[in-house]
C-alpha cells in the first residue's frame, strides 16, 4: 500500500470520499501494473513541498479577516511546477494535494515539461466584492512570492478563478521583482501576455477526446446525445464546440440548477441567456427543469461531468445510463464507481486525459511568453489538438497492449514517465 504522507492534512469526514486517498489508489494501481520499486512508489506518493500561508485582508466594511491559502508542489522531476488556483468553500489541503499529484501525471501523460502543483483558498468568491477578491489574490500572491515564478511554479485559473485573478497575480509578482513577468502565470488576459484559445481550451480538449473515442467505435459527433453537468467555463465551451460539430446537447446544469430538452438545446441562445442571468440556465424557454443529480442519470450517449469531484459514486452509479463518461472535471467519478462502470462496459475517459486541454494551452502560453512571440488562435488550436490526439492514441495503445482500462493505461503512462525521469536523473539509485 502507498505510505501515508507525512503532511498536516485534515482528516476526511466520514461522508466525504477523500480525494487524496483516491489519488494514491490510482498511483498504487499504476505502480503495481508497472512493477515499480517500492522506493520509487514511496517518493511519488509524497508531495515535495506543502505551503500554507495566512492571508490577512481588510474587507469593504472595515473588518479584518484572515484566510488560509495553500500551495502544494508535488513534483518537479520533469520541469517547473504547474497547476491551478481555486477559490471554493470545499478547498482543503487534502484536496489540493490530490490535485497536485494528478497534475504531475497529466503533464507527464501529455509530454509537457512540467511537474504538478495546485493551490487554493477556502472561500466562496460569490460572497466577496471585486475589490475584496483583488486584495485576497494580491496578498496570497505576495505570501507565495518565493515559491512561484516562471521557472519555479506557474499558477493558472481553476474553479472560482479566471483571467482576472491571473492578471492580479502577474501584476503583484511583477511589482515585487521590479519588471513585467508574463510567464509567472498562465490563463491571463491577452492584453498582458495571455494566449489566444486559452478560454476554450479545456472544453475543446474534452470535445477532441470524446470525438476520438467515438471514432474508435465507428461513430461521429453528428447526432450524438450529450448531457453536461457544469455550465461554467469548461462545460460551456464543450457544449458550444460539440453543438457546432452536430452533437445534440440534451441537458446542462450548474450550481443554480439544470434544464433538459428532448430535442436538444440551442447552445448559442443558452449562452446568451446565461450571460444575462448571472450565469444561471434555469428558466431557459422550452426546457424542463432538472436537478444536477438527475442530469447524471439521463439516458444519453455521452455524459460529461464538468463540475466538481465525487459526482458519480456507489450511490448513483447503477443509475448511470450513458455509454461514455468523459471526466471534464477533476475526479468526478469515484474509484468504486469507476470500477462499476467499467464492469458494465461503460467507457470512462479519465480526467488526466479528458480535461488536459487547459494545461496544454497553458504550456503553449508559457512558451509564447518566454519567447515574446505570440501565435494566432488557429496555430494554438492546431498545436493543442496534435498533443491531445497523440496522448489519446498512446492511451488506447497502452490499454490494448496491457489489456487494462483506459484510466489505468493513462496512469501507467504518466506515472511511468515520472518514475523513469527519477531514475535517469539519478534521484533514485
Amino acid at each position: 500500500m502507498v505510505a501515508t504522507p507525512v503532511l498536516p492534512l485534515e482528516p476526511a469526514t466520514p461522508a466525504h470520499i477523500c480525494p487524496f486517498d483516491q489519488a494514491c489508489s490510482y498511483l498504487e494501481a499504476a505502480a503495481k501494473e508497472l512493477k515499480l520499486d517500492a522506493g520509487i512508489l514511496e517518493i511519488l506518493s509524497h508531495p515535495r513541498k506543502v505551503v500554507t500561508v495566512s492571508i490577512p485582508v481588510r474587507l469593504d466594511n472595515g473588518e479584518i479577516r484572515v484566510f488560509a491559502g495553500h500551495r502544494v508542489q508535488h513534483s518537479d522531476i520533469l520541469g517547473p511546477y504547474k497547476g491551478g488556483t481555486r477559490y471554493h468553500p470545499a478547498v482543503t489541503l487534502r484536496e489540493v494535494s490530490a490535485l497536485a499529484m494528478l497534475m504531475t501525471w497529466k503533464c507527464a501523460l501529455l509530454g509537457i515539461p512540467y511537474g504538478g502543483a495546485k493551490g487554493g483558498i477556502a472561500i466562496d468568491p460569490k460572497q466577496y466584492s471585486v475589490t475584496e477578491l483583488e486584495r485576497i489574490t494580491r496578498r496570497y500572491t505576495s505570501e507565495l512570492i518565493k515559491d512561484i515564478g516562471p521557472s519555479v511554479d506557474i499558477p493558472a485559473p481553476d474553479v472560482g478563478t479566471s483571467a482576472r485573478e491571473m492578471a492580479w497575480m502577474m501584476d503583484t509578482y511583477s511589482m515585487n521583482v521590479g519588471h513585467a513577468v508574463p510567464g509567472v502565470v498562465t490563463g491571463k488576459p491577452i492584453s498582458v501576455g495571455g494566449s489566444r484559445g486559452r478560454e476554450m481550451a479545456t472544453g475543446r480538449g474534452t470535445m477532441i477526446i470524446v470525438r476520438e473515442a467515438l471514432a474508435d467505435r465507428g461513430k461521429s459527433l453528428e447526432g450524438v446525445r450529450v448531457a453536461i453537468q457544469g455550465f461554467g467555463n469548461v462545460g460551456m465551451a464543450a457544449a458550444e464546440l460539440l453543438h457546432e460539430a452536430g452533437a445534440i446537447i440534451i441537458a446542462v446544469s450548474n450550481s443554480s440548477g439544470g434544464i433538459y430538452s428532448e430535442i436538444g438545446l440551442d447552445i448559442p441562445a443558452l449562452k446568451a441567456y446565461a450571460a444575462k442571468n448571472h450565469r444561471s440556465v434555469v428558466g431557459f424557454p422550452q426546457t424542463v427543469p432538472i436537478s444536477n443529480a438527475d442530469l447524471l442519470t439521463l439516458p444519453c450517449d455521452v455524459l460529461i461531468p464538468a463540475a466538481l469531484e465525487n459526482q458519480i459514486t456507489q450511490e448513483n452509479v447503477n443509475q448511470i445510463q450513458a455509454h461514455i463518461v468523459a471526466e471534464a472535471a477533476n475526479g468526478p467519478v469515484t474509484l468504486e464507481a469507476n470500477q462499476a462502470l467499467e464492469a458494465r462496459g461503460v467507457v470512462v475517459l479519465p480526467d488526466i486525459l479528458a480535461n488536459a486541454g487547459g494545461v496544454v494551452v497553458s504550456y503553449l502560453e508559457w512558451v509564447q511568453g518566454l519567447s515574446y512571440l505570440f501565435w494566432d488562435e488557429e496555430r494554438v488550436n492546431r498545436e493543442m489538438e496534435h498533443l491531445m490526439v497523440h496522448a489519446y492514441r498512446q492511451v488506447m495503445e497502452q490499454s490494448q497492449q496491457r489489456q487494462i482500462t483506459m484510466r489505468l493505461a493513462a496512469y501507467t503512462l504518466g506515472v511511468g514517465r515520472v518514475a523513469q525521469a527519477l531514475s535517469d536523473r539519478g534521484l533514485y539509485p
